[in-house]
């Protein structure tokens, strides 16, 4: 990580404009998809996009949505009961028996290992309390996220309605959101997981089906798709050093060639740059001086020719006749703006911190007690 030592300050400002999209930059990289997207995960910017606002089919990558919002319902633990209805759901499957007892842990393994739309059903029904309820909720946190081009209506991602759809943009956003999940982190980066069969002497063992862990050494995980309409899909997320990406493909028949394309060039292009430290800032005022702080760094990944295009702008809220809004540490007092080519690109709070007082000495402790015994007032 690069860390940038000379930074542009500015005066206080007196407005911002914030733009919603980090802003992104044109690379050097070529994808057959019809539409394509490399995105960073911490901050969120586009390093590479083509079409990637366009809705379309998206095939099975519809179950990231799925497995996460299993694992935020805390159930993972629970046994479920399969229903008939769910092992007769078209298309991969991992091969449910009607009435058998599973794990919603298991479940999830087998629908992002294997694709399971029969376990995707299970967990719907045993989550949302019924498909239907479910997809409610896959909607709701669409919206949360800010997929704004996104439409579910499925738990699977099978072309059995035409309004369940999404963009590249909107699934590099739901995997950015997932991807700070631990648990969901570590069952997309698993290459061969083991659950159990209640009717075999035997369990199951199945097998990632994401090349790109066992072919491209600094795959973290993702998911596959596939239907007639929607052709390949894919989502796949990697890290080196400290840069972490995301890749998504649709319709693209060249997709793990592409994705380690995308990668590559990410990683080549473009460096993670310290742009704000957490801790300590200063200014030129007498209420902030010595009390304003950070509390959290801000990188963010940047081309070599954009390494000096940065700047920053402290807006800090005026303080009234009563100072009494700085008596409490850890309020947030104001924002650090960050400017990349004249353009925003963060806003980061500040907080205000009371320097503790500092503790009196034995020297003065003696003098104070012979002051008084002498007869002065000790406070004038």
């Amino acid at each position: 990580m690069r860390r940038i030592s000379k930074l542009v300050i500015f005066a206080l400002m007196v407005s911002l404009f914030i733009i919603n999209i980090p802003q992104k930059v044109d690379a050097s990289v070529s994808v057959g998809a019809k539409s394509a997207i490399l995105m960073e995960q911490k901050s969120g910017r586009i390093l590479f996009e083509k079409d990637a606002f366009t809705k379309r089919r998206i095939a099975s990558i519809t179950k990231i949505m799925t497995a996460i919002l299993a694992i935020e319902s805390g159930k993972m633990n629970k046994k479920v009961k399969v229903s008939e209805k769910a092992t007769y759901t078209d298309g991969s499957s991992v091969y449910l028996k009607p009435g058998e007892i599973i794990t919603l842990k298991d479940l999830v393994y087998g629908l992002m290992l294997r694709s399971g739309n029969d376990t995707a059903v299970a967990i719907s029904e045993n989550v949302g309390g019924s498909v239907d309820g479910f997809v409610y909720l896959m909607n709701q946190k669409a919206r949360e996220i800010g997929m704004l081009n996104t439409h579910f209506a499925n738990p699977h991602g099978l072309d059995d309605h035409n309004n369940h759809y999404s963009t590249a943009y909107d699934m590099a956003l739901l995997t950015r959101y997932a991807m700070k999940n631990k648990q969901y982190q570590k069952i997309v980066g698993t290459k061969v997981y083991k659950a159990p069969n209640p009717t075999e002497d035997w369990d199951r063992v199945w097998k990632n089906k994401n090349r790109l862990l066992t072919k491209y050494q600094y795959c973290t995980g993702g998911k596959t798709g596939y239907t007639k309409l929607a052709k390949r899909t894919l989502v796949t997320t990697a890290t080196k050093g400290d840069m972490e990406l995301i890749a998504v493909t649709i319709n693209d028949s060249n997709d793990w060639n592409d994705h380690i394309s995308l990668f590559e060039n990410g990683f080549k292009e473009f460096d993670m740059a310290e742009v704000l430290s957490k801790g300590k800032i200063n200014v030129e005022n007498k209420y902030y001086k010595d009390h304003l702080f950070l509390k959290r760094s801000f990188v963010y990944p940047v081309t070599s020719e954009e390494i000096d295009q940065f700047s920053i702008k402290y807006k800090l809220n005026k303080p009234g006749k009563s100072n009494d809004q700085f008596e409490k540490s850890g309020v947030v007092v104001g924002k650090a703006v960050v400017y990349l080519d004249g353009k925003v690109i963060k806003e980061v709070p500040i907080y205000y911190r009371n320097m503790p007082e500092k503790k009196k000495g034995i020297f003065h402790s003696i003098k104070q007690i012979f002051l008084s015994i002498i007869g002065v007032n000790v406070h004038g």
